[in-house]
């Protein structure tokens, strides 16, 4: 999947409008992470990790490591977005490949993070349903939410209300914040999904 990707589809402009009235969508960017983002990923990606169960990352990794996450996301042709309010980035989206293997080259994961002081804003949704627009366009036919702790409503929540169907819990999967915590898994079609061959 590469070549060039619109940056809006007007689905996603009519969801803002209808899903968001009162918001003040001057004041919000969604674009392509650049270098320049990566301090400001590399913190909200932290924060994530030190507090929240959304991630089993038990020790936040540095700005490098950041920028080679990006750099292979970037490299397969897929989407890696940053979400600015009033120009500041408080949340980032990416895609990458479910497995590495080349069967999966059509089966793509989502992640998305949010600033600490961004969640319950609404930004999440955005950001998702960007980048299952983009996703959708450089054409993927499946996205799954492989999503840290079976209590974590609000990314569910989130994820159900873009389409996204429950595909199955995977227990105890993870130990973090002394517990075990279970992995849900979400699934969407994109585009023809499954009825018709890749290509």
């Amino acid at each position: 999947m590469s070549g060039d990707v619109p940056r809006k589809t007007s689905h996603y402009k009519l969801d803002i409008a209808f899903v968001f009235p009162a918001l003040a969508m001057s004041d919000i960017l969604i674009r392509p992470c650049t270098p320049n983002d990566l301090d400001a990923v590399t913190s909200i990606y932290a924060w994530n990790v030190a507090h929240g169960t959304g991630t089993f990352e038990l020790e936040a990794p540095d700005r490098a490591e950041m920028e080679r996450r990006q750099a292979d996301v970037l490299s397969k042709g897929l989407p890696w977005l940053v979400l600015e309010r009033a120009g500041n980035v408080v949340g980032y989206a990416y895609a990458n490949q479910f497995r590495p293997r080349p069967a999966y080259r059509f089966c793509l994961e989502d992640s998305v993070y949010l600033a600490d002081d961004a969640v319950g804003s609404g930004f999440g949704r955005l950001l998702l349903a960007e980048l299952v627009a983009r996703c959708e366009a450089a054409g993927a036919r499946q996205m799954l939410a492989v999503i840290g702790d079976s209590a974590n409503a609000g990314s569910i929540g989130v994820h159900r209300a873009l389409g996204f169907a429950h595909a199955g819990t995977i227990r105890a999967a993870g130990w973090k914040f002394d517990r075990w915590l279970d992995v849900v898994i979400m699934q969407k079609s994109l585009g023809f999904g499954d009825t018709a061959p890749a290509s």
